[in-house]
């Protein structure tokens, strides 16, 4: 596998290229890309985040994010999109979080499906972010191959960039979270639909489908269900105050209502 090789983009053909992956990657309906190649020129030339992941000579994932107000942080990584197997995604993340502490910044945030496993693991896991909000249909309707048919719930993720789990992550080692003996399961999969359970303990367990993107093609309802109870069980505790604090053998969150 060719070295990664991340940088700020700066050619008209690069945005372009950028454009090409996000499609290939999110496969949008014409004229509804969150972000155009104008747009990503704009943002670079004004001293914002534009950066492209090359292999060789070959860009293999691309991201966008902008300044935004002090309280958020200062800044928000708005769009990071990476071709699969190639490693890109990860190296695109710490050439963002190097960026951004060069410009005097100290936070990074950003929505995830709180759905996709893979993006839980990633963010919570190997980056160390921590989930901070639940928000229900923040985009409202997407009209792109991933998400259409569903309601947009995102989870705000948010990296402190010198904390020492992200430290630990730009050094490659990913955060670990303690499961105490105690913990008791809100939220399983049985026969692959969602089952909620009452629980009185103070950490629990809220357990993800095992492909949801591929649910969704294959079975909407069951898609929805689960949507809907995570929001529900996960969604309900982060509004009442429990932290998550990371996630559990790529395929749970791990949540504390003590806190």
């Amino acid at each position: 596998m060719e070295p990664i090789i991340v940088r700020e983009l700066r050619k008209h053909r690069e945005f372009d290229q950028a454009l090409d992956i996000f499609q290939r990657i999110w496969s949008f309906e014409p004229g509804t890309e969150p972000v155009s190649a104008e747009v990503m020129l704009s943002f670079a030339h004004f001293g914002n985040y534009v950066s492209g992941a090359f292999a060789g000579t070959r860009m293999v994932g691309a991201s966008v994010g902008f300044r935004c107000a002090p309280e958020f942080g200062g800044f928000v990584s708005h769009m990071t999109g990476a071709l699969q197997g190639t490693g890109a995604g990860t190296a695109l993340k710490r050439h963002q979080r190097e960026w951004a502490l060069r410009q005097g910044l100290d936070r990074i945030i950003w929505t995830f499906d709180p759905l996709v496993r893979r993006n839980a693991y990633f963010n919570l896991v190997k980056l160390g972010a921590r989930a901070t909000s639940y928000m229900p249909d923040f985009y409202g309707g997407m009209a792109d191959g991933i998400n259409a048919g569903d309601e947009s719930d995102r989870i705000f993720a948010t990296w402190d960039l010198s904390c020492p789990e992200a430290v630990a992550a730009a050094r490659g080692e990913p955060m670990s979270v303690f499961v105490a003996p105690d913990t008791e399961a809100a939220l399983v999969s049985r026969d692959g639909w969602p089952e909620r359970r009452e629980t009185d303990a103070a950490m629990v367990l809220v357990q993800t489908p095992e492909d949801i993107e591929a649910l969704r093609a294959s079975d909407p309802l069951q898609a929805a269900a689960w949507r809907k109870e995570l929001r529900e069980t996960l969604g309900a505790l982060m509004a009442d105050g429990a932290v998550v604090l990371g996630f559990h053998g790529r395929s749970s969150y791990v949540v504390d209502r003590r806190t």
